[in-house]
């Protein structure tokens, strides 16, 4: 299944996207779904992704634990659990160019709310509210950076507070996703051992790049952080819904 050439891209893509998201929270997890989109089926892809997403945030959390926010990461979880629930009575595998429109609409959606009401992942069951509603984006997009970086952009984190708080979120909610199109639906995705080895085999390349994006982040500051963020996501994100489109238009 996996040639040579789409070993060595991988092995590329999983270190450059983990080192982007160690840096900005986000946005490599968007690069490397819309990658591994192209070389296979969705249920397999959304399982690729969530190994090495889990690899790269399980990484980066530890990297910066002294600095997590635990209580936002339980109710997080708590909340992708509830998601997992609610989908698994449905069993529903998204359509590609679907997925490719959500992914890329996302960012557009989470920036458009008005900072009066924008919500506070710190306040009340706002965590638990940012669970739901990332973990099904998770189910049907793959990624939740964009959507859940709304409940993190105005609360007043240091740039550690939310790189570290966010990685172990992720982590929840990606072991959610994996869980769906692993084990509850009928999907062709982790049924091999030469999948497992080759997501282990990226994995490694992810803890890489979130080992070599810590130094970066130390250099930047907070204003940096948040402005760059917002203006990688959105030229991503563009990518993704003209690829969306396109797909549609093809058929």
């Amino acid at each position: 299944m996996f040639s040579l050439l789409t070993l060595v891209a991988l092995a590329v893509v999983a270190a450059v996207t983990s080192f982007i998201s160690g840096i900005f929270g986000m946005a490599g997890g968007m690069l490397l779904i819309g990658f591994l989109l192209v070389v296979l089926p969705v249920p397999v892809a959304m399982v690729f992704h969530g190994v090495i997403q889990i690899a790269a945030n399980g990484w980066r959390a530890w990297l910066w634990r002294h600095h997590i926010k635990w209580p936002v990461v339980l109710k997080y979880g708590l909340g992708s659990a509830a998601a997992l629930v609610v989908f698994s009575f449905f069993a529903f595998v998204p359509d590609k160019a679907v997925v490719l429109l959500a992914v890329g609409l996302t960012p557009f959606v989470a920036l458009a709310v008005p900072r009066r009401i924008a919500p506070d992942v710190e306040r009340g069951g706002q965590a638990f509210l940012a669970g739901v509603i990332g973990g099904a984006m998770n189910l049907v997009a793959g990624v939740t950076g964009p959507l859940l970086d709304i409940f993190y952009v105005r609360t007043g984190m240091t740039r550690q507070i939310n790189i570290a708080t966010k990685s172990a979120a992720q982590v929840l909610g990606h072991l959610t996703k994996l869980a769906y199109f692993g084990v509850l639906i009928n999907s062709p995705a982790g049924r091999d051992l030469e999948q497992w080895l080759v997501m282990a085999y990226a994995a490694c390349f992810a803890v890489l790049g979130a080992t070599l994006s810590r130094s970066v982040l130390d250099r930047l500051s907070d204003r940096q952080f948040y402005y760059w963020t917002r203006r990688v996501i959105l030229a991503i994100g563009v990518v993704y819904v003209g690829q969306g489109v396109w797909l549609m238009a093809s058929r």
